[in-house]
């Protein structure tokens, strides 16, 4: 088992996690060990290719999170919020004005 994939694939992990490395659960860490114990014990290069695979599909979720954010930065608001700023975006977001005398005073 290649160590670098092992390193690589953890720091994918805590570029995943939205907690800071102290708020975050050690069973996380505490897993990620046995399975890689296990791994490398059993000395098969499926265990290898299946860390690549979860290594290249965790870096790939993470771009894909970066480019949906950068161009597509909608995508995380309610309908209603989408609504408005995509009014907004054309110029239909006009101020509502009270006729005189309808102000109530």
């Amino acid at each position: 088992m290649d160590r670098a994939v092992c390193r690589s694939l953890i720091r994918e992990v805590n570029r995943a996690s939205i907690l800071s490395r102290e708020a975050r659960p050690k069973t996380t860490a505490t897993n990620f060990r046995v399975i890689f114990e296990q791994g490398h014990r059993s000395g098969s290069n499926r265990f290898d290719y299946d860390l690549q695979n979860a290594l290249t599909f965790m870096r790939s979720q993470r771009m894909h999170k970066t480019l949906l954010d950068r161009y597509n930065p909608l995508h995380d608001l309610t309908t209603e919020e989408r609504i408005k700023a995509t009014a907004r975006r054309v110029g239909l977001d006009m101020p509502i004005h009270t006729p005189e005398g309808e102000d109530g005073s």
